[in-house]
């Protein structure tokens, strides 16, 4: 395994992973407040779960988001 080629790959996922995962957050909040379905003013909880089957990873991270 070389170090330098798997620390690369790893950011390189995880800037994928940051990009998307902001946009998709917010796109689905803005659509829920444009349907009532929320006020815009919670703190909501939020839960990401890592896999990686190959290797038997299966991690959650879990936190929350303030709208206010």
């Amino acid at each position: 395994m070389n170090e330098d080629t798997l620390n690369m790959e790893v950011r390189k996922y995880l800037k994928k992973v940051g990009v998307t995962s902001q946009r998709e957050i917010e796109h689905a909040i803005q659509k829920a407040i444009e349907s009532k379905m929320i006020s815009g003013a919670e703190t909501m909880d939020v839960k990401m779960t890592l896999i990686i089957p190959a290797i038997g990873l299966n991690y959650c991270i879990e936190g929350e988001i303030a709208l206010e």
